[in-house]
């Protein structure tokens, strides 16, 4: 019997720190970059950055769930940036940087509702208030549209990219220092 992929769609920052990330998980078939959340059809990159489209920079990810679970995702996005931030990730700031999943079936809904209200409970996050509120969004994917060529693997084809450099690099040295484990052979 062959294996069903599934698809997670999520937004926490820039999409070149998630998709280099990801691209990297054992089970992860694909990530890519792209946009949902807005709504304006087919957006493309400058619209988006304007703040006026109402999109967000996301990825979507097609995985593998004999390999790794959506749960398992949510915990490595979570991980990967703070949700406790509203409209931004470090000096990425505005709408289009905002923390989202858009979940494409209600049992992906619930998780990702049940591991925001642990991150709370735990105080994983604890946020610049000391109180760990998490302002991720959870919606349903309405549509997604694919950022332009020259974004996908961004990173992998422009390390020396002043950004790159200053921003995804020392984000993926930790993101492979803490899931080490769950690297596939060679990332």
């Amino acid at each position: 019997m062959a294996t069903t992929f599934q698809e997670a769609t999520l937004a926490g920052g820039c999409f070149w720190c998630l998709e280099s990330a990801f691209k990297q998980l054992e089970g992860v078939i694909d990530a890519q970059s792209g946009y949902a959340g807005g709504q304006l059809e087919n957006p493309s990159y400058e619209q988006v950055c304007s703040g006026t489209t109402g999109h967000a920079e996301v990825i979507r990810l097609q995985f593998n769930p004999e390999h790794i679970s959506f749960r398992e995702i949510l915990e490595i996005f979570f991980a990967l940036h703070d949700p406790t931030q509203l409209n931004r990730q470090g000096n990425d700031i505005g709408t289009q940087y905002r923390s989202a999943v858009f979940y494409h079936n209600a049992e992906q809904r619930e998780q990702a509702e049940a591991i925001i209200a642990e991150i709370e409970r735990e105080q994983i996050w604890p946020g610049a208030d000391g109180k760990g509120k998490v302002v991720t969004q959870i919606e349903p994917l309405d549509r997604y549209y694919a950022a332009e060529e020259y974004h996908r693997d961004y990173f992998l084809r422009n390390p020396e990219n002043q950004y790159c450099q200053a921003v995804v690099s020392p984000k993926l040295a930790k993101f492979r220092k803490t899931f080490a484990a769950r690297l596939k052979q060679g990332a």
